[in-house]
């Protein structure tokens, strides 16, 4: 069979994604990766053999009137192009990872009769997930969700196969902890400014490793050499899994995919959720993580003071310790299952 898989923008949906489709690889099947073309999707498709295609398409919530209309009128174009793919490659299905891209290749396999599916990797159902929620055959959830969702399953969030290893660290009884700081591939100027100046008031012999984002890194390397922090500041990592395994903790914001990597490799979280996230789905994401014992939320409207007091909490009792304790393997398989009930459903 051959199967559209529809992600872009993010490694939050575009990582998700193509864990499933390495998975539907393995089985067998082809794959026509949708995409908008950006360098971050080239990127993590260039050596897969996939066959990624593009439309132009964006963000819809949060933009401006005049872009709002430009993308409305980039629907039938996209609608017609994918009909044409379909046609062309024989496609038999597609499942859709969220955002406004998944919209026209939805509707287009609506139009020609052939299933879709969506995942939705929030605690907070995106704006695209709920429009098409109602023709999907499943509606696969990362993290469990309150409202009701026609046809849904919860999945978990496809992870990359390098973070399907659980560390084999025990509990840190060393007098040395090891944090690592991430704001994203982007970093957090949130986390950047202020994490340096909270860890120096900590008397713990305390080891920081921190991904600070594009063009921050001086400043960022500064901050730490004021507040004679042993730490190593890089702009990105290629392989956070290994720090992570490196880590007794995490300090980060809480997308979907990042807490999910974290807990599904034994760490827990310091997690301070991005306050402009649409719908507030961080802090709900971070609040799923802290319910299942892996990490505490940190809000930032609640002051720079308190988010001290929590990190100094979690040195100075060993919370880590317990965290570790957490099996969370919710992601661990969810490209299996996903892939699973796809085929499942159109051997039918």
């Amino acid at each position: 069979m051959k199967i559209l898989i529809s992600a872009a923008k993010t490694g939050g949906h575009i990582f998700p994604a193509i864990a499933v489709a390495d998975e539907l690889k393995k089985r067998g099947h082809e794959i026509v990766f949708l995409g908008s073309g950006e360098s971050i999707e080239v990127d993590a498709v260039s050596e897969k053999d996939f066959n990624y295609q593009t439309i132009k398409m964006d963000g819809y919530r949060g933009k401006s009137i005049i872009s709002k209309m430009k993308l409305l009128f980039l629907i039938p174009l996209g609608i017609i192009r994918v009909i044409n793919l379909i046609r062309i490659e024989k496609i038999d299905a597609m499942i859709g990872f969220g955002g406004f891209i998944t919209i026209p290749p939805s509707i287009a396999f609506v139009i020609m009769r052939r299933p879709i599916f969506t995942h939705e990797q929030n605690s907070i159902q995106g704006s695209a997930n709920k429009l098409l929620a109602q023709f999907a055959t499943y509606n696969f959830l990362g993290l469990p969700i309150k409202n009701n969702v026609k046809n849904n399953l919860l999945s978990g969030n496809p992870i990359r196969d390098n973070f399907l290893k659980k560390s084999s660290y025990e509990n840190n009884t060393n007098n040395e902890i090891n944090i690592y700081v991430t704001g994203g591939s982007q970093g957090a100027e949130y986390l950047n400014s202020n994490i340096p100046k909270i860890l120096q008031n900590i008397n713990q012999n305390i080891k920081v490793k921190h991904q600070c984002g594009i063009n921050k890194l001086t400043d960022v390397m500064n901050l730490y050499e004021k507040s004679n922090i042993s730490a190593e500041v890089q702009e990105f990592y290629q392989n956070p899994q290994s720090l992570i395994e490196w880590s007794d903790f995490v300090i980060t914001r809480s997308g979907a995919l990042s807490i999910s990597e974290i807990s599904s490799m034994g760490r827990g979280m310091v997690m301070i959720p991005l306050p402009s996230s649409i719908d507030n789905h961080q802090f709900h994401n971070a609040k799923y993580i802290e319910n299942i014992g892996m990490g505490i939320v940190h809000s930032e409207e609640d002051g720079i003071n308190e988010l001290e007091k929590k990190i100094t909490q979690v040195i100075e009792e060993k919370t880590y310790n317990s965290w570790k304790a957490v099996t969370n393997l919710e992601h661990l398989n969810a490209a299996t299952l996903i892939s699973s009930k796809i085929i499942e459903s159109l051997s039918k």
